[in-house]
């Protein structure tokens, strides 16, 4: 194992999560996948409020209750991953984005820990009484795949989507 854990965002978290999210923007990346829209947050407790909110549906800023959840490697206490899970999908999320949605720390890439960030995710779903994940991609994602595969997923449907291009759906059973 890769020595990682799962946990929701706090206020505890401040300092490292916006070490975070500095490293993606360095890397000139704007969006940080599986965050909830961390990236576009200047005030950290604004976003919390955020994750908070998505909790339930009626209060969802995505129309869907979700949790948020930082990916911890434990020798360090360093976030290295955000990982969003959806507890149900709506229409949107039904053709694209799905359950799941995860992103990785630049620096921290090809080493493993998204296929073991999802893996962990896995087991809250199935905690939660989902019995199938969607998962989507783009088409050229292929990190992405592989993380989507390395955890037993199928490749259900492949095509273009007009908002996003060539994407691929996968489903995981649990």
């Amino acid at each position: 194992m890769l020595g990682i854990y799962l946990v929701e965002p706090t206020m505890m978290w401040e300092a490292e999560a916006l070490a975070y999210k500095a490293s993606f923007l360095e890397a000139g990346e704007e969006h940080i996948n599986g965050s909830l829209g961390f990236s576009h947050y200047s005030d950290y407790a604004q976003w919390l409020e955020i994750v908070e909110l998505a909790h339930h549906r009626e209060t969802s800023l995505i129309g869907v209750p979700a949790t948020t959840y930082f990916c911890v490697r434990a020798s360090d206490q360093k976030i290295i991953g955000t990982i969003q899970l959806r507890h149900e999908l709506n229409e949107e999320f039904s053709i694209r984005g799905g359950h799941i949605g995860y992103g990785i720390k630049p620096t921290e890439r090809g080493k493993g820990y998204g296929a073991e960030q999802l893996r962990l995710v896995l087991e809250k779903a199935k905690e939660m009484g989902l019995t199938r994940v969607m998962i989507s991609c783009d088409q050229d994602n292929f990190a992405s795949s592989k993380v989507a595969l390395k955890n037993h997923a199928k490749l259900e449907w492949e095509g273009y989507d007009e908002e996003d291009g060539w994407i691929l759906i996968y489903w995981i059973t649990l």
